[in-house]
């Protein structure tokens, strides 16, 4: 307990008695009495060989039970194990390689490490460190090439994460970084430690090539990440159309379903060649297994089919639509819920263009806006 404030009363023998009170504030003066801690005790590291000068190897993990003036900043020194110069360690506890390693010359290292906080008389706490030496990458890595579907309102693209990299490396202690080519960073990121595609705001209908590269310090391997951006159209809302599947997961769906399912739909419902099919979001129904899919059919004229013909050409196809993924229910008007006499309600749908859902898996990404369903019965 680092205080204590109590409050004190002084109460005389008058009559009627009277009194004061004042607060007395307490405060414990810490002692260096704990030494500072390493997590874990003791480390295990790897090193391959042939890395440059400067790598780093570890990061130490040093904590102190005293008040911040008797513990960090704390000071390391290598002990023992050192006498060749191999290695150094700064003043944040990260050790480096000071020298080139060869993995014929000699296999593993044992380092002995103390930490000393800033305490009067200061505190002390040693640490063992073996790395060993490995030898370099032979294996190049391998990734699964990525595309990318983005649903928008025009011009109304938040940004975020919008997919991830899947990258692999038969080398054991490989460590995988991730670049984009420098000409394309002002629309998309990628996160260099774990693969992830960020999309800045703003991005504008159409195809995007990303320049992507993974490498494991030796190694550099293109990747194949194609990014297809689609804005909706406010008429496009109004002539929308939902299938309902049944046990099926966004992710499920988009990686195992959704390009043969797409391939048979517009072979149900589209008229002409030149027609062209929108899936405007997909969304899972809250307390359900069940999923929702919303779609819109564009005329080659510009124009929406109504979603009265579209359901009509899903009814006639639904047991070749079926052969792709089961289908619970086709809803234009989703009364469900409301006591409506001839089922005669009005429906009205709502995106949030800034409530984005990304559905990912190794080889297609689906991002597309959250969206509101109001029905309202009209009898």
């Amino acid at each position: 307990i680092s205080g204590y404030s109590l409050v004190i009363q002084a109460r005389d023998s008058g009559t009627p008695p009277l009194s004061s009170s004042v607060t007395v504030n307490v405060d414990i003066s810490d002692v260096n009495d704990n030494s500072p801690v390493f997590t874990p005790a003791n480390y295990t590291a790897v090193i391959q060989e042939n890395k440059p000068v400067g790598t780093s190897i570890l990061q130490l993990v040093v904590t102190d039970k005293d008040s911040f003036h008797n513990g960090p900043p704390f000071t390391f020194t290598i002990l023992t194990g050192n006498e060749e110069e191999e290695f150094t360690l700064d003043p944040h506890g990260v050790l480096r390689s000071a020298v080139i390693f060869k993995h014929m010359v000699s296999t593993e290292y044992v380092l002995c490490v103390q930490a000393k906080d800033s305490g009067k008389p200061q505190q002390v706490s040693h640490t063992y460190i073996q790395v060993r030496v490995i030898e370099e990458s032979i294996h190049k890595p391998t990734a699964i090439p990525l595309e990318i579907f983005i649903v928008t309102m025009e011009d109304d693209f938040p940004g975020g994460v919008i997919g991830k990299i899947h990258a692999t490396d038969q080398d054991v202690y490989d460590v995988l970084t991730y670049t984009l080519k420098s000409e394309q960073k002002s629309l998309f990121k990628v996160n260099s430690h774990d693969g992830k595609i960020i999309a800045l705001g703003g991005l504008d209908n159409g195809k995007y090539v990303l320049n992507v590269s993974v490498s494991d310090g030796r190694f550099q391997v293109p990747i194949d990440v194609v990014v297809h951006v689609e804005q909706l159209l406010q008429e496009m809302l109004q002539n929308t159309v939902t299938i309902r599947f049944e046990n099926v997961s966004p992710e499920d769906f988009v990686g195992l379903h959704m390009h043969g399912f797409r391939r048979t739909l517009r072979n149900a419902v589209l008229s002409q060649k030149q027609d062209s099919l929108h899936i405007i979001s997909i969304q899972p129904v809250a307390g359900s297994s069940q999923l929702d899919m919303l779609f819109a059919v564009q005329m080659h004229s510009g124009g929406f089919y109504k979603p009265a013909y579209l359901i009509q050409k899903l009814t006639n196809a639904r047991r070749h639509l079926e052969n792709v993924i089961r289908i619970s229910a086709i809803l234009e008007k989703n009364c469900s819920g409301l006591d409506c006499q001839e089922q005669h309600c009005e429906q009205s749908l709502s995106i949030d263009s800034h409530s984005l859902m990304t559905y990912s898996t190794a080889r297609i990404s689906f991002v597309c806006p959250r969206f509101y369903r109001n029905v309202r019965c009209m009898c």
